[in-house]
């Protein structure tokens, strides 16, 4: 869920600036920007952020200053890791608000929302999935891929709204009645349309998905 950085006042959305400054810092640092000399990956990245620049302009408004759209983060983030997701999907919202589209005031809070939460989920479960279960290709696409997409997508979506209670945009008691009935919506399709796509592209092309590796998913299984 995107927000009208209208509805903060300029102190919360000064320090969400300085918390998004930094991990932009830290994900630059800690990007793996060598494996993106291999010109085929360079193209596959490009692509998705392009891909996440068309749906993310398709939003619906779930309440006035609160929008809603698919994200396709967990796809980004099991194709590249959490750093080059925040760096490219950060690039995409400047596109999306300079396209009139986002909401420029509000870009900070919606970088945290819409990218570095989701984005973080799908990494830390792409991890602890790693520690505890099979590698194995069906745990890979319905545990990392589908499940985690709409857990990413239901994520931001709870820091969206706690945003907005705290900063008394909306009273809580209003967004459990227009805005929180919605989140079984949000987890269906973002949950189907990462599972889709990463099984897509590690049948098709498994070296654009860099945690994904047939040795250790499939040779053997």
């Amino acid at each position: 869920m995107e927000l009208s950085g209208a509805l903060f006042s300029p102190g919360l959305r000064g320090w969400a600036w300085i918390a998004c400054a930094l991990l932009l810092l830290s994900a630059l640092r800690m990007a793996p920007w060598r494996r993106l000399r291999d010109s085929a990956r360079l193209h596959a990245y490009l692509a998705t952020c392009i891909g996440l620049l068309v749906l993310w302009t398709l939003r619906t408004e779930v309440v006035p200053g609160l929008a809603f759209h698919l994200l396709g983060i967990t796809t980004l983030t099991l194709m590249v890791g959490w750093s080059l997701t925040v760096i490219g999907a950060s690039l995409v919202l400047v596109a999306t608000a300079l396209g009139g589209a986002g909401d420029a005031p509000g870009y900070a809070l919606n970088l945290l929302t819409v990218v570095v939460v989701p984005a973080a989920l799908t990494q830390v479960l792409l991890v602890v999935v790693r520690g505890v279960l099979p590698r194995h290709f069906f745990i890979y696409v319905f545990v990392n891929a589908f499940l985690a997409a709409g857990l990413a997508a239901l994520a931001g979506g709870c820091v969206a709204v706690l945003l907005l209670s705290a900063a008394g945009g909306y009273a809580f008691a209003d967004l459990q009645q227009q805005v929180i009935p919605f989140f079984p919506l949000m987890f269906f399709p973002e949950a189907l349309l990462n599972g889709w796509i990463i099984t897509l592209m590690v049948a098709l092309h498994p070296g654009w998905v860099w945690s994904f590796s047939d040795e250790d998913y499939l040779h053997g299984k």
